[in-house]
């Protein structure tokens, strides 16, 4: 082999090496910058094929999708003085990645960071509300104030919170027993009282109830009584009719059911023969 073709393979090869260190792709999922000595040159680079200078420069990717961060379970302090174990994570990504690499470089650094933010602005955020509120209908507006205020406090870092949630909320192991013991008074206290007015409502309604009952049975009384009254009136109409109409036959009923009365059981009388409560009978 000549001196000349040893050359041109030189040649060939530095050209091979050259091109291909001078190019480099971005994916999808991805943006990069490019660093001439650890230093940013240019702007980020979108997703395609895009150029450098060979050996002086190189690209740092970064990952543009959006990522899951769990932080460590650590207390907080609610409004109403309550001790809570919280555990949260949050949804973030890189939006800056110039930004990023000036101020923290690292993922790792980006998650230590997130901690922090996140861990100071919930302890300020649920100091705001009472145990109840963090457990309950309050939880949606408690989450969306710490993803507004850690996202201010982040946007200088070249990164975005997408969202902050709560996993788990839990008592600290000491106070446990204590709340329950608390709870446990409370909701006694209540059952007493509503006892108490269920009570007062049963004696209420079971008055009412006697007094309407007293009142039907004085007019149910008074109606029969009235009735009673037209009845015998009208009886005693009927006999003097028939005392009229045939007198003797009057007098005979009459003396039949005194009989009759006269005459019960165990009954004992001494009548003479002669006397007038037996006239019917000679």
């Amino acid at each position: 082999m000549g001196k000349t073709s040893i050359i041109l393979i030189v040649v060939a090869v530095v050209a091979v090496v050259g091109i291909s260190q001078s190019m480099f792709v971005v994916d999808e999922t991805e943006r990069a910058i490019v660093l001439q000595l650890g230093k940013p040159v240019g702007d980020t680079k979108e997703p395609g094929l895009h150029f450098k200078l060979p050996f002086v420069q190189n690209a740092l990717f970064f990952d543009a999708r959006i990522l899951d961060y769990g932080t460590k379970a650590a207390e907080i302090l609610t409004k109403d003085k309550k001790t809570m174990v919280v555990d949260n994570y949050s949804r973030w990504r890189i939006t800056d990645p110039l930004q990023f690499y000036r101020t923290l470089r690292t993922q790792q650094r980006a998650q230590a960071r997130l901690e922090d933010i996140i861990y100071a602005e919930l302890r300020v955020v649920l100091g705001r509300f009472t145990l109840h509120e963090l457990v309950s209908e309050k939880r949606p507006e408690i989450m969306a104030l710490v993803t507004a205020k850690t996202n201010e406090l982040l946007s200088p870092y070249g990164l975005e919170v997408v969202d902050v949630r709560i996993k788990r909320t839990d008592l600290p192991p000491q106070n446990e027993q204590a709340i329950f013991n608390r709870m446990r008074s409370e909701r006694i206290r209540e059952a007493k009282l509503y006892r108490s007015e269920g009570q007062e409502e049963m004696d209420k309604i079971k008055s009412a109830a006697d007094r309407e009952r007293t009142v039907i049975v004085a007019e149910a009384q008074r109606k029969a009584d009235v009735l009673r009254g037209e009845g015998d009136a009208e009886a005693a109409g009927i006999f003097a009719d028939a005392l009229k109409g045939a007198p003797a036959f009057y007098s005979f009923v009459r003396s039949l059911e005194a009989y009759r009365a006269a005459t019960a059981e165990n009954t004992r009388m001494i009548l003479t023969p002669s006397g007038e409560f037996l006239k019917y009978m000679r």
